[in-house]
């Protein structure tokens, strides 16, 4: 039995796209929102099995990892999060690299010597790595247009991983890869797919909703915006994060949305021009996670809201 375990974003989707491409096996898949990350928990492998890991802190999973090894599956495990102690283990084989200008895409991408790399740039591109992103294009020899259509592919992606629930979302991951799966080449995918088209509307509309909103803190190099209470703002949660990283590169920025739980969500931005620091300041916190140059807190209480922002201005005077 295989299991492909992956995040449900931009990343994660791109990275077993290669990665089946490359090597096709019947697999079942464990995915979700973006930030429902400790799926190994719902894996039940044991001797025989093979698991494939992508785009999911190992240190989040790693009571789930080891079940799993001691119950003799094998695991191989791409990732660029932060991870602890990686374990040494014979059924253990792990692809992890914590710099902040990789994502778990390009990490695939390196291990299969780059037979598919126009959806290392898609997946890099939603993963706010627009000048890695940019660097690969045209080393492979895009054209300006080519390139924004595969920047534009990865914010949609990305864009649609983000919600508090798979109902917040436009695609359930597994429904979004299985669409993928026919398309080597995300040209074909954007000119075929009328998910493509269901994603860009979805994205232009959500994205235009955050025009009017102002910060709550801002000061020196942070800002902070609180987003309403509704399913477009939890989907929208991470692009306008990554959109107002870009637009001012001096600034960290925090983006704040309500869930489900009566609590907050969170995605936190390093300043582009410094990227570090986010994954420090989110570990933290009891549900927080992430990168250097990009994190976040999954579930912060309601009344914890002022010591965070605190934090932040702390983290990033």
């Amino acid at each position: 039995m295989n299991y492909d375990v992956f995040n449900g974003d931009a990343d994660g989707l791109c990275a077993l796209h290669q990665l089946r491409l490359a090597n096709p096996a019947l697999a079942e898949l464990v995915t979700g929102v973006k930030r429902d990350i400790k799926l190994l928990d719902r894996v039940k492998a044991g001797a025989g099995d093979h698991v494939t890991v992508l785009d999911i802190s190992l240190d989040s999973n790693r009571v789930g990892l080891m079940r799993l090894l001691e119950a003799g599956a094998s695991v191989d495990y791409f990732d660029h999060h932060y991870a602890g102690e990686i374990p040494l283990h014979h059924n253990l084989a792990v692809h992890i690299d914590l710099s902040a200008d990789v994502c778990t895409s390009i990490l695939v991408d390196r291990h299969l010597h780059g037979r598919f790399r126009l959806w290392t740039i898609v997946a890099a591109f939603g993963d706010n790595l627009g000048q890695n992103a940019r660097t690969l294009a045209k080393d492979a020899g895009l054209a300006k247009p080519q390139i924004e259509k595969l920047a534009s592919l990865g914010e949609y992606l990305n864009y649609n991983g983000y919600g508090d629930r798979l109902q917040d979302l436009h695609f359930d991951p597994v429904k979004l890869y299985k669409e993928m799966q026919p398309y080597p080449d995300p040209f074909d995918f954007i000119a075929k797919s009328p998910a493509f088209d269901r994603l860009a509307e979805g994205f232009n509309h959500d994205i235009n909703m955050t025009v009017s909103l102002r910060p709550i803190q801002a000061r020196g190099h942070h800002a902070a915006y609180l987003l309403p209470d509704e399913a477009w703002a939890r989907r929208v949660n991470g692009i306008f994060a990554n959109k107002l990283a870009n637009d001012d590169p001096m600034r960290a920025h925090a983006v704040i949305t309500s869930n489900r739980f009566g609590e907050y969500t969170i995605s936190v931005r390093a300043p582009v021009a410094n990227p570090q620091g986010a994954d420090a300041l989110c570990l933290k916190f009891e549900t927080g996670g992430g990168r250097r140059a990009a994190a976040g807190i999954n579930r912060l209480p309601a009344d914890a809201l002022d010591g965070f922002l605190a934090m932040f201005a702390e983290q990033f005077p």
